[in-house]
C-alpha cells in the first residue's frame, strides 16, 4: 500500500531537509506583527466605549443631580466594579462639606436620564 494513495499530488515528492519552513526569529517577528494589528483594531474599539459612557454618565448624573439633589454644590460619576448595585456607573452628589451622596446608580451602560414629569414619593 503506497502512502499517497489519498494524495497522487504528493506522489514522488522528497522533502529537502528536517529543518522547518520558516525560522525562529522570522516566527517571532510574524507574531508580534500580528499581536500588534490585532490591538490595532481592538483598543481603539474599547477606547471610545468607554469615552462614550463616560460621556453619557456625566450628562446624565448632572439631570439626576439637579432634580433630586439640587442643594448640592458639586457631582461625581465613576465606574465601580462593587457599587450598590453591582458593577457599572454611579452617580453621587457632592455637598458643601465633601460628603457625596448616591444619586443614582446609571448602570453597566449608561442612558439619557429619565427625569419624571409628575409628582416623586420621597422614599
Amino acid at each position: 500500500m503506497d502512502d499517497y494513495e489519498d494524495h497522487p499530488e504528493l506522489a514522488g515528492y522528497e522533502p529537502h531537509e528536517e529543518r522547518p519552513l520558516r525560522g525562529r526569529h522570522f516566527t517571532t517577528i510574524m507574531r508580534v506583527a500580528v499581536f500588534l494589528g490585532l490591538a490595532g483594531l481592538v483598543l481603539p474599539g474599547i477606547l471610545i466605549t468607554l469615552a462614550t459612557a463616560n460621556s453619557t454618565a456625566l450628562r446624565a448624573c448632572a439631570a439626576y443631580t439637579g432634580f433630586y439633589a439640587p442643594g448640592s454644590v458639586s457631582f461625581s460619576t465613576r465606574f465601580e466594579f462593587a457599587g450598590p448595585e453591582g458593577a457599572g456607573w454611579n452617580c453621587y452628589a457632592v455637598s458643601f462639606d465633601g460628603q457625596e451622596t448616591l444619586v443614582r446608580a446609571l448602570g453597566l451602560i449608561p442612558g439619557a436620564a429619565r427625569i419624571p414629569t409628575g409628582p416623586v414619593e420621597n422614599s
